[in-house]
């Protein structure tokens, strides 16, 4: 049986481009709070943002302060009209920032981001995939029609893996389609991976994407 990791956290450390997605340091009576509240952040930002394409939530930590950027395919919906979209939106993380009894909240630092090529961003295209799955279209044809787009926008390569009760099949199975190079061990390779489920009538699918978007040296 072959042993998976995570594209990602596999590089991390090793090339620009991939950094951690939370960085802070809290002692052993903090940590757990710390982490809770990561996950709470980024599930609702996520889910609020999801119209004006967000693709990666970052959290930066300091005694003080609370930095958050959110890189997005879209930021003009997320900043408003005269930064009035940035205002609430830095009211809605500290509703969901919780303090303890007489201590001061953090200062909100929200920084907006637009993606340079959302087209081979691994994040969109899985949600992409995944919204297409449940309104039953064929399979087949989304997933190729993706992978020609995402080629056609630069990248060097994709790898599109679904499993479930594809297209209502009563067995679930896994289909993989492939087109270019995913040079998965080589760690100066920039991949791109996500996973997003598409939940479908007849059950759960699953959609893993890999996109190869070039050599990172330096």
């Amino acid at each position: 049986m072959g042993q998976k990791v995570n594209p990602e956290a596999f590089r991390l450390g090793h090339i620009q481009g991939f950094s951690w997605k939370s960085r802070w340091f809290a002692d052993k009576k903090n940590y757990k709070k710390m982490v809770l509240q990561d996950v709470v952040l980024r599930k609702a930002l996520l889910e609020r943002l999801k119209m004006a394409g967000v693709m990666r939530v970052e959290i930066d930590r300091s005694p003080r302060e609370l930095r958050i950027k959110v890189i997005v395919s879209r930021p003009g919906m997320v900043i408003g009209r005269s930064g009035s979209g940035t205002e609430e939106l830095k009211k809605f993380i500290l509703e969901l920032v919780q303090t303890a009894k007489g201590e001061k909240p953090p200062k909100v630092d929200l920084i907006v981001e637009e993606v340079k090529e959302p087209e081979i961003s691994a994040y969109l295209i899985a949600n992409r995939i995944a919204e297409q799955l449940a309104k039953r279209m064929p399979h087949r044809r989304v997933v190729k029609r993706t992978m020609e787009r995402v080629l056609s926008a630069g990248a060097k390569g994709i790898k599109v893996v679904i499993s479930g009760r594809i297209a209502g099949a009563e067995i679930a199975r896994r289909e993989a389609y492939h087109e270019g190079k995913i040079p998965l061990q080589t760690l100066r390779a920039n991949i791109d991976y996500f996973s997003a489920p598409s939940l479908t009538k007849s059950g759960y699918i699953g959609v893993k994407v890999w996109v190869y978007k070039g050599e990172i040296t330096g």
